[in-house]
């Protein structure tokens, strides 16, 4: 099993989302420094919650132009799978990776707290394993998870079953509680809340467990 894990200037799930990795797999990821420009072969690449470049100009914008962000577009032109959580979403939207933005929280401040999510779309390759959990426990740490996208594209998302994870109680103001999507090909996967802070009891849930081991599974 191949992962890589970017890091960015003030990444700071970087290593969360490392030892979920290994737990699962078995394996240690690549810890990959975001001005590298190039990638190993790898099944799956990560982009880490945080505030990268202490999110100056706006969230994930800054991060999108790091020199790996090319590697990374290459890796999903051929279906690599890649997961962006939290500002790894916001980069993802900033890159073009994936439609819409993440805006400032309805409410204008930081939320934090464990979040219930409703598994909209079990048929991906990121949600397989979690067919008999309609509902799973994540938390969130963010002030900039309001996904905001046009009409068109939020009937498209719903549409083409692309919106993967709603909130139950919307934290955030975002459009039609979502939590998470992913890109037309099904490949690329953003999502506001952290899956990696919950693998074990004493973190306060198991969720992030059968997420993390149903992602990894096929290509073991």
């Amino acid at each position: 099993m191949k992962t890589a894990i970017i890091t960015f200037p003030a990444s700071n799930c970087d290593r969360d989302a490392a030892i979920a990795i290994e737990q699962a797999s078995g394996t240690k990821p690549a810890m990959v420094w975001h001005q590298e420009t190039s990638l190993p072969d790898v099944d799956l690449i990560i982009l880490p919650g945080g505030f990268s470049y202490g999110d100056y100009l706006r969230s994930g914008a800054m991060a999108a132009r790091s020199p790996i962000m090319a590697a990374i577009k290459q890796k999903a032109e051929v279906g690599v799978k890649i997961i962006g959580i939290c500002n790894g979403f916001q980069i993802l939207t900033e890159s073009g990776l994936l439609p819409g933005a993440l805006m400032r929280n309805s409410g204008l401040d930081f939320v934090c707290g464990m979040e219930v999510l409703t598994v909209v779309n079990h048929d991906t390759s990121f949600t397989k394993a979690l067919t008999n959990k309609p509902y799973v426990r994540f938390p969130v740490a963010h002030h900039d998870g309001n996904y905001t996208a046009d009409e068109d594209t939020l009937n498209r998302l719903e549409g083409e079953g692309q919106i993967v994870f709603r909130y139950v109680t919307n934290p955030n103001g975002s459009a039609r509680n979502i939590a998470g999507i992913i890109n037309e090909r099904g490949n690329v996967l953003g999502m506001m809340p952290h899956p990696e802070r919950v693998i074990a009891n004493h973190l306060g849930g198991t969720d992030g467990v059968g997420f993390f081991n149903g992602i990894l599974e096929p290509v073991r």
